[in-house]
């Protein structure tokens, strides 16, 4: 699924990186070709601005002329002189905006030799007045040439206003192209866009789909998993009860037969020994002496035998009960381990079966303290509590650390699966150099043994 969106993520960076390229390079152009089309329009209505400024001071220029000519008044002298200094100045401006186009620059130079006439001629007609020369003033005045010398100002200067025209409407008409473009190409970048978008939503709601579908799958598989961990774990645990049971069983088989057929062997044995003893009395002292070892040794026999029973299954258990069977059991260990161990019992209410998981717990912890914990003392605890039955164990030997303890601890598991399968809980405390503490507590019963 991940190497499958991949991919398609790549392309989508692609596709929107190139949409954006493509927008960006859409409004540069546009920019640029506008910008051009802008600067074009304001050259052109420059130019517009200065022919019909030169125009008018050609008028000017005209007016202040033929008022100084007919009145003779130096007043119209200054209008004149200021339009020819403009219209000399209005040229040259003239001049820098058409130098990029060669046909309306020779039309304004044609222009411009035009003007100069006009002005040469007014400036003839001026200074003969100012001479007092009325008959030669006079017949320029009065001759069509200021006329023709004007109309061709005239009809260049329109030339060139036309010209600029057409450059505004070229200009215009390219600024709304460049617009149009512009506002197809973001339209279409937008849709681009949008559609995008959609296929983005429609694979995230895709991809959301496969991952649910996915969670949904690993989440079955998980059920499945820990289902079947359950149900082994509780086959597991039924097996191990009945292995426990089964193992129980035949120690209570092993310790009766042990006890009715090697007790009589054992017993019948002894009294043959005593018997022979009676009969040969002293006539035969090294042989009273050997039947002397003989029964010793008999009792000895009868002694394992009733220990081996009771290690096996013991009577005391179901002869006197769990406190006698415990402080027994308690007594014997003392004994035999030189260890000091100090009891603290309670008369309990427990079955059967949970009387022999108490009296094996305490069995099996007093086994590990003589194997392994090097103590001196241990207190064994059995008090009624809250509904429950509460076996404590402490020892003051070495210890050890709980995180050293591995899960195949076939002692401690045993422990923990006898008092579990009873309905209880054990709990195990140990720290290096301070003793462990087992303790387990049990439901007691309403119908007790």
């Amino acid at each position: 699924m991940r190497s499958f969106s991949m991919p398609k993520m790549a392309i989508s960076l692609l596709l929107a990186i190139l949409a954006a390229a493509i927008l960006i390079g859409i409004n540069e152009t546009g920019y640029n070709r506008s910008t051009a089309a802008l600067n074009d329009i304001a050259d052109a209505s420059r130019t517009r601005g200065a022919l019909n400024l030169l125009l008018q001071h050609a008028l000017d220029a005209e007016t202040g002329s033929r008022g100084y000519l007919l009145t003779g008044d130096p007043r119209y002298l200054e209008p004149y002189n200021s339009a020819v200094a403009n219209i000399t100045q209005t040229l040259d401006n003239l001049r820098l905006l058409h130098t990029a186009n060669a046909d309306e620059y020779a039309t304004l130079s044609q222009l411009g030799r035009n003007v100069q006439r006009k002005l040469a001629e007014m400036e003839l007609s001026v200074r003969m007045r100012k001479q007092g020369n009325e008959e030669a003033w006079k017949f320029v005045l009065m001759t069509d040439m200021g006329k023709e010398h004007m109309d061709a100002i005239r009809e260049q200067a329109t030339k060139l206003i036309n010209a600029s025209s057409d450059r505004m409407d070229v200009s215009q008409a390219q600024v709304r192209r460049a617009l149009l473009y512009s506002r197809i190409g973001i339209a279409a970048v937008a849709m681009a866009g949008l559609l995008a978008f959609y296929l983005y939503l429609r694979q995230g709601t895709a991809l959301k789909l496969a991952g649910e579908q996915q969670q949904q799958i690993l989440q079955q598989e998980r059920d499945l998993l820990e289902r079947q961990v359950r149900e082994r774990t509780a086959t597991l645990a039924e097996l191990a009860t009945h292995l426990q049971q089964v193992r129980e069983e035949e120690r209570g088989h092993l310790a009766r037969e042990l006890h009715d057929e090697l007790g009589a062997l054992l017993t019948a044995a002894k009294l043959d020994v005593a018997r022979l003893k009676s009969k040969l009395g002293t006539q035969a002292p090294e042989f009273a002496q050997r039947l002397q070892h003989l029964t010793e040794t008999l009792n000895s026999g009868i002694a394992l035998k009733r220990r081996i029973i009771e290690d096996l299954r013991p009577s005391s258990l179901s002869n006197l009960g769990l406190t006698a069977s415990l402080e027994i059991l308690a007594r014997e260990f003392a004994e035999r381990s030189g260890i000091d161990v100090a009891t603290n019992l309670e008369a309990v209410e427990l079955d059967e079966s949970s009387q022999l998981t108490v009296y094996r717990l305490v069995q099996e912890s007093l086994t590990n303290v003589g194997k392994y914990a090097q103590a001196a003392q241990v207190d064994i605890n059995v008090r009624n509590r809250d509904g429950l039955v509460e076996v404590d164990i402490k020892d003051n030997g070495r210890g050890f650390a709980m995180s050293d303890v591995r899960t195949s601890t076939h002692g401690l598991a045993g422990m923990k699966h006898r008092v579990e399968a009873a309905g209880g809980k054990l709990t195990v405390e140990s720290v290096p150099g301070e003793g462990t503490r087992i303790s387990a507590s049990l439901p007691r019963s309403t119908q007790p043994a």
